[in-house]
């Protein structure tokens, strides 16, 4: 069913201001019942939890229902597989460093130059402990990633592959299921970075059989904040980050040092009943993912409206997929203009009132590995489901009239 624009945009009260809005990977507009969630619990929960007092009850209460919610957002087995935290790049932090205590000297971690540096700097400085870090290069003339070419790079030391599910650079959506058979089937484990993939997919940790599965709220409608999947078993075996009395079976506490914030876990469910309105208001995963459909059906018309008008500039190359096919790619497009500075091509578009970006955006290495470092690096256009046609077409507009 197609998505009513009118209904969804008026849900984001930052819209009323007329500015498009095409910064979206870096961080979307926020739900307008997810800040009044936060307000909510600011004003009426404010208090530590665990003691008797009602209000105390009603913020434990509130934290568990919030952890409920976020695990049926990801399809989680149990709400205890929830870790919540500041951000995608501290909980990537948290994970490596709690799995310290069960890697060896001479243990293996696969990382990527494909992705966005929070799943990989982590990893990497693992390497002063002893532990062998092996790089899953992508082709650089095809843009693709080489599924055989991942088997060879693991061993019988390999212990875990960290890898992006979508390039916030290229859009592209990479197989996720797929990948995670293969590293199972070498008895390692897979921890995956979903920042660019979860405001326009429904996620589901458990189809995909995924370990380790983390991405942030504030680039999925809602605050700074972010939440880490792990399967219950793999998080039992991992080092505590709390203090010493929090034991190895206090899941997920133990990976929450100093506590959650609760205000904003309250605030972040928010987004899942949104999606559960968008998909038909059932409460259950069939909602959200109607609701997924929806979005990437919408999402892929304003990705094509885009890319067609970048497919007739002769002057222009797309990084990445130049079709719009929703299977293969998310609305996240990010090209160069030849012999024009990318920073010169944004602030255009500034003075339009249209929001875009350039630069690398985090993902260095896989910039510097296409050789794109040059002129600014990357112009980038990441759409999501509140943005219109019409606003694509003014980004046209604006891009038709850049100085000579």
């Amino acid at each position: 069913m197609a998505l009513d624009l009118d209904t969804v945009r008026s849900r984001f009260p930052a819209l009323a201001d007329g500015f498009a809005y095409f910064d979206n990977a870096g961080g979307s507009l926020v739900l307008g019942s997810v800040a009044d969630r936060i307000r909510d619990y600011l004003l009426t929960t404010s208090v530590q939890t665990g003691a008797s007092y009602p209000a105390s009850r009603r913020a434990v209460e509130r934290l568990a229902e919030a952890r409920r919610r976020i695990a049926l957002l990801l399809n989680a087995a149990r709400p205890e597989e929830i870790v919540l935290g500041p951000s995608s790049t501290i909980l990537c932090q948290f994970l490596a460093r709690s799995m310290e205590g069960r890697l060896q000297p001479g243990d293996e971690i696969v990382v990527t130059d494909f992705d966005h540096e929070s799943n990989i700097g982590p990893w990497r400085a693992l390497e002063k402990r002893g532990i062998v870090i092996k790089t899953w290069s992508l082709d650089p003339d095809t843009l693709t990633i080489d599924l055989d070419a991942l088997d060879a790079l693991m061993s019988d030391r390999t212990r875990l592959v960290a890898v992006t599910h979508t390039s916030n650079i290229l859009g592209t959506i990479n197989p996720v299921a797929e990948i995670a058979a293969r590293v199972h089937a070498r008895g390692a484990e897979i921890a995956v970075d979903a920042v660019a993939y979860a405001p326009h997919r429904a996620v589901d940790v458990q189809a995909w059989d995924v370990d380790y599965y983390v991405f942030s709220f504030y680039k999925t409608y809602g605050p700074h904040f972010a939440v880490l999947y792990g399967k219950y078993d793999k998080l039992l075996e991992l080092d505590g980050l709390y203090h010493y009395f929090y034991g190895k079976d206090k899941v997920p506490m133990k990976l929450e040092p100093g506590n959650t914030n609760y205000e904003l876990a309250w605030g972040a469910a928010g987004i899942v009943d949104y999606l559960d309105d968008l998909g038909g208001g059932t409460g259950d995963r069939a909602a959200i993912t109607r609701a997924f459909d929806d979005i990437a059906a919408h999402e892929a018309v304003l990705a094509e409206r885009l890319l067609a008008y970048l497919r007739t500039r002769n002057d222009t190359r797309v990084i990445g997929h130049r079709t719009s096919d929703a299977a293969v790619r998310v609305p996240t497009i990010a090209f160069k203009m030849e012999g024009r500075e990318s920073q010169a091509v944004v602030q255009h578009t500034d003075h339009d009132s249209i929001g875009i970006r350039f630069g690398d955006f985090h993902s260095r290495r896989l910039i510097e590995h296409l050789g794109l470092a040059d002129n600014g690096g990357v112009v980038r256009v990441s759409l999501v489901h509140y943005n219109t046609l019409d606003e694509v077409d003014r980004l046209i507009g604006s891009l038709d009239r850049l100085p000579s």
